[in-house]
């Protein structure tokens, strides 16, 4: 029977963050079993790891109910924690689709966290139609947009369209047509949308829908934080190397904290505690 454990990802309580599953020993699951037993959990992602021969070595899969990814961050932070429960923490290498994700996990049972370095990342800007399909999916008119934050498709390890709110209010109201952002996001290869709010520098508040995934919405999502941190160097609107922090799932009742560290280097770092649910 396949052990199939449940942790939720970039919090420190069972109640906060984002819940994945994990199953730490896949050997044998194809992929349409892999699929069903996600759709079973109904989480946005869940991991399936298959040991190396090198010690610390992983191949990492990830399922949405619906489908595959390439890269999923919270998935990613609760198999390093997992992974840290059964065999005590250290340094890991996950082999993604996306690429190779070292992951470092630090701390004390109940109190571990775990941070994942990014694939290169890289930004591309939005074509004016897309972003009106979006905008028009969302229900967002272009005049809420921040100005100083600029459409953006963000990438590290999967892709992710970056918008900006200009006020707090108008990221608290999400209600989106699920059908026309599911088929925008299908066309251009998009995993979620990163709808964004700066509080501050170095603080934001983010939402993510994730319809192709069948999930209206992530509570916490560490591939877009990743995406996001380099969008932020690359459009000038944080100065590395700098610590960022992204409140995301609060909307939801799944209040998320994720940290982003960006430094000089291409990749980036995201880290976050979770715990078995």
């Amino acid at each position: 029977m396949t052990a199939i454990l449940s942790y939720a990802a970039f919090t420190d309580t069972p109640e906060g963050g984002n819940p994945a599953g994990v199953v730490l020993d896949a050997r044998g699951l194809d992929e349409t079993q892999m699929l069903k037993i996600a759709a079973d959990l109904g989480y946005s992602e869940t991991a399936f790891v298959v040991a190396r021969d090198t010690p610390n070595e992983y191949d990492v899969r990830y399922f949405a109910p619906e489908a595959e990814v390439p890269f999923c961050g919270h998935a990613t932070i609760a198999t390093g924690v997992a992974l840290a429960d059964r065999d005590g923490t250290g340094t890991l290498v996950f082999h993604t689709q996306a690429g190779t994700i070292p992951v470092h996990t630090e701390g004390t049972d109940g109190a571990i966290t775990a941070t994942l370095t990014s694939v290169k990342p890289h930004t591309e800007d939005v074509p004016e139609d897309v972003l009106g399909t979006a905008l028009d999916a969302l229900g967002w008119d272009k005049r809420e947009l921040d100005p100083a934050l600029p459409p953006k498709i963000a990438y590290a390890g999967a892709r992710h369209l970056v918008l900006a709110a200009k006020t707090r209010e108008r990221l608290a109201d999400l209600d989106y047509d699920f059908e026309a952002l599911k088929q925008l996001m299908l066309d251009l290869d998009l995993i979620t949308v990163d709808l964004v709010h700066r509080e501050d520098a170095t603080t934001f508040h983010a939402r993510n829908p994730f319809p192709i995934g069948g999930v209206v919405e992530d509570p916490a999502t560490g591939a877009a934080a990743a995406a996001f941190g380099n969008y932020l160097r690359e459009t000038g609107n944080i100065e590395a190397p700098a610590t960022v922090t992204v409140h995301q799932g609060v909307d939801m009742g799944r209040p998320s904290l994720l940290t982003i560290t960006i430094g000089t280097e291409p990749e980036i770092r995201v880290s976050g505690r979770a715990v078995a649910m």
